[in-house]
């Protein structure tokens, strides 16, 4: 080499040259080295690359894949803090303000996330997606009436956003509107009519509306879907319990305790860890109690 640069007259490189050199090898082998244990799961490793890339220098599309790791890895404050650098430098771009709402939404800081989802409205009003997450934020604070307000335009401007009819038709029928959610359950069902959620939906509407019978085929076709859902058994041994069904009651509170020991302590209050004895006296228990299996 130095032969050529003599022949040629070139200058020797200098050390600010040099590192400038290895510094921008070395970000890429540590961006390239941090995607690719993004890719497969190894989490630690792409954060401690995708960090090291950004001591060498400041990259938007580096802390893109940090803030998706440290999601990945459970971090949402790291994360969160990652997307607010984001949205700094970008504070047009609808798509950092959404995963700023879902990553709120899953440390259950509403605030946050309502603000995040008001950002992202101001730059488009009609995006279902955010309309949706805004919803959530709504409930997360109490406000229901504004959540179905919410969701409703969701579904006006995605007519086949189906998590949005299921919310609505699960905040309705907590707010005892039985009509509306009923619709919404048939909507589901008709819709994905092997959907566990939908058929759950439909079996607590039908209960709501006091259709027993009804109510019991549609917990049936959820434990068939999902025979670990506490939810079903719970519903249909409460149901099973007011028509004098003990035996019925008995089993599905045995599948209760067997798929959660704890669920006892929401029937009686007196669960000790001692397995599934004495089924009958908590069942009979559990019938005196107002809301004899958690439900609602």
């Amino acid at each position: 080499m130095s032969f050529w640069k003599s022949l040629f007259g070139s200058k020797e490189e200098s050390p600010e040259e040099k590192k400038k050199e290895d510094d921008a090898r070395n970000f890429d082998i540590l961006k390239y080295d941090g995607v690719a244990a993004l890719k497969v799961h190894e989490l630690e490793h792409a954060i401690k690359c995708f960090n090291k890339a950004l001591e060498i220098k400041e990259d938007l599309e580096i802390r893109d894949y940090l803030s998706q790791a440290l999601i990945q890895n459970n971090e949402l404050l790291a994360a969160y803090a990652q997307l607010q650098k984001l949205v700094e430098a970008q504070p047009d771009n609808i798509k950092i303000w959404e995963r700023m709402a879902r990553v709120a939404y899953l440390m259950e800081d509403y605030g946050a996330m309502s603000d995040a989802c008001e950002k992202a409205l101001l730059l488009d009003k009609d995006n279902p997606e955010v309309s949706f997450l805004y919803a959530r934020a709504c409930l997360g604070h109490g406000e229901e009436v504004n959540a179905v307000a919410m969701l409703t335009k969701t579904i006006a401007i995605k007519p086949d956003f189906l998590d949005a009819y299921l919310l609505r038709g699960q905040t309705l029928l907590k707010m005892g509107d039985t009509k509306g959610a009923a619709e919404d359950a048939d909507y589901l069902v008709e819709k994905a009519p092997d959907n566990e959620d939908a058929l759950l939906l439909k079996a607590k509407v039908e209960e709501a509306l006091g259709h027993h019978e009804d109510a019991i085929t549609y917990y049936n076709k959820v434990i068939n879907a999902n025979p670990f859902c506490i939810d079903a058994f719970k519903g249909r041994g409460a149901i099973r319990l007011a028509q004098g069904d003990t035996k019925g009651a008995e089993e599905d509170m045995k599948s209760v305790l067997e798929l959660d020991p704890k669920k006892a302590a929401e029937v009686n209050g007196e669960y000790t860890g001692e397995g599934t004895e004495d089924i009958q006296q908590k069942t009979e228990q559990a019938y005196r109690n107002n809301n004899p299996f958690g439900l609602g």
